[in-house]
């Protein structure tokens, strides 16, 4: 048997982890890693570093745990950063092993070959954790060290370099467990008393889900029954509960009828959600005058928004602790469901679906089309497109918060890497990717990697001509258009120079057919919504952001 190397402790720790797929770029650099997780597991080669974290992010949110992505050094890791800081925006846990130069070279500043000034502070800037391993001895205590940090809510990437002399390095692989995770906070028993007394009192209640309350369906679901309560979600809290519930309103707090039905609320309890700018208007959204949250960073309470009553803790053990308080106070108090609140909580959310349905024209038979294709049997990635933006991230039916994948930073062009890893992280099932035509263009190149891998997923590319949120703003605010233009592929050419089947769609009664043959498939499919043919529209869309003067 040959000594076993950092490659071979690589896999063991992943394999502790759950995880089964690797997303990364092979290098001189990361050489024994990579080799190791090809032959003992499944080594992905994307076209892109950036790709490698989105992929690996996206895995790991589809199976509700940890990712993983291999990078070389330098130019390498740095082609990482803008992925790592998505996973960092939105609490995703992301295991990044970087290759570094050798030890006996590291920060001398010779020019040694994929170096930089300081690449381990580099990963400290956009990571959660980030580490250097500094001797084939404690290689694995990093490893360990840095997955259960990733997985430690709130949940982010970490990061770790690996100089290649010490990859190659004879290892003692340790223990096959992962340390004990840190405990959790709990709230404040006087602040538990007297969220249960205000949950109990309230006659027209709603709760706010975010990325912090995904993993406590169950305990929010009990909460808003026993409450009579309506359910809003940012778009990372989508799927806590399954929208198709009558209780969930949903991502529609910025709509007309959220902000209704916020200001006819008594209450609001926030769970885990950060009130990002974008869904609340740069926070000129009003909340109801009594607040309450519960987030596990202590630092999210009261930030954007004051909340009279804060715990601090886990979102489901909150919950949990919660439960027998409130039910011993309405009990206390004869409180009983108002009908008239569940009432309104169900027009609201019909109102909001179906103001959005109406507004976005001919694209709703696309929307459709997704919906039934896949009637809530696998992942939407979506990229950030007017598409995903309008309409994806609200009115797709999201039944399991693991099947929404979304870049909650904001950055273009993630979509099809995240698509590629969501897929491949449940096979089983098939999977669709929304994206427009400039966000594609930034890692066109992962179209081969979705040739070469061949995960059933399929592409929806919505064809504008060009960035159309951003033409949006500038017709509606400026007197000219920049930037926004772009030269255009076609589409089923580009399909077929990659050898990926492809449809396009440029009637409304073309969609369902379409979708459901590629959604059917066992392999990738290239889709093409061609806009210019489909029609505009009703109403146009521009980003929720503030324009100084306008």
């Amino acid at each position: 048997m040959t000594t076993p190397n950092g490659g071979d402790l690589l896999v063991r720790t992943l394999r502790s982890l759950g995880v089964d797929t690797v997303f990364g770029i092979v290098s001189v650099h990361n050489l024994p890693l990579v080799e190791a997780v090809d032959r003992d597991l499944r080594f992905v080669p994307v076209r892109h570093e950036a790709t490698a974290v989105s992929a690996a992010d996206a895995y790991g949110r589809a199976r509700g745990g940890i990712g993983c992505a291999l990078t070389s050094t330098g130019t390498g890791a740095g082609n990482a950063a803008g992925s790592l800081i998505e996973a960092l925006s939105a609490g995703t846990a992301v295991l990044h092993i970087t290759g570094q130069i050798d030890s006996a070279h590291l920060g001398r500043g010779r020019g040694f070959i994929h170096e930089t000034k300081d690449q381990l502070g580099m990963l400290r800037a956009v990571s959660k954790h980030a580490a250097t391993v500094t001797s084939a001895e404690q290689a694995g205590e990093v490893l360990r060290t840095a997955a259960v940090q990733a997985l430690a809510a709130p949940a982010g990437p970490a990061s770790v370099e690996w100089p290649i002399d010490l990859q190659y390095a004879a290892q003692d692989l340790g223990p096959d467990t992962l340390p004990a995770p840190p405990a959790a906070p709990r709230a404040a028993e006087a602040e538990l008393e007297r969220a249960a007394e205000l949950l109990a009192a309230a006659r027209r209640p709603l709760v706010w889900a975010g990325g912090g309350a995904t993993h406590a369906g169950d305990e929010v679901a009990a909460l808003l029954e026993q409450i009579n309560a309506g359910l809003l979600t940012s778009n990372s809290g989508r799927g806590t509960v399954p929208e198709d519930q009558h209780r969930v309103i949903g991502n529609f707090a910025m709509s007309p009828a959220g902000r209704a039905v916020l200001a006819e609320a008594d209450l609001l309890l926030t769970l885990g959600t950060h009130f990002r700018s974008n869904e609340t208007g740069d926070y000129s959204l009003r909340l109801p005058a009594t607040h309450l949250q519960i987030d596990i960073d202590e630092a999210a309470l009261g930030r954007v928004y004051p909340a009279g009553t804060a715990l601090h803790g886990d979102t489901a053990e909150t919950l949990a602790a919660l439960a027998p308080r409130v039910a011993r106070r309405r009990a206390e108090l004869g409180v009983t469901a108002d009908a008239a609140w569940t009432e309104r909580v169900r027009a609201a959310r019909e109102e909001a679906r179906a103001a959005l349905y109406d507004s976005i024209g001919p694209q709703a038979a696309v929307c459709d089309a997704i919906r039934d294709a896949l009637a809530g049997r696998g992942v939407v990635a979506r990229d950030v497109t007017i598409a995903s933006s309008s309409w994806g991230n609200r009115l797709l039916p999201v039944l399991d918060p693991r099947d929404n994948v979304f870049p909650r930073g904001g950055g273009i062009g993630q979509g099809l890497g995240m698509g590629i890893g969501a897929a491949l992280a449940r096979p089983q099932q098939p999977a669709v990717v929304m994206a427009g035509d400039g966000g594609l263009a930034v890692h066109l190149g992962e179209l081969l990697t979705l040739a070469q891998e061949k995960p059933r997923l399929t592409v929806v590319v919505f064809n504008d001509g060009g960035y159309g949120v951003l033409r949006n703003m500038q017709d509606r605010y400026f007197d000219r258009r920049s930037g926004v233009d772009l030269a255009t592929p076609d589409f089923a050419a580009l399909a077929r120079a990659c050898g990926l089947p492809f449809a396009r769609i440029a009637d409304a009664a073309d969609a369902a057919g379409t979708i459901r043959d590629a959604v059917d498939s066992d392999g990738p499919t290239l889709v093409e919504v061609d806009l210019a043919s489909l029609g505009p529209m009703k109403t146009p869309f521009t980003p929720p952001v503030t324009i100084p003067g306008q």
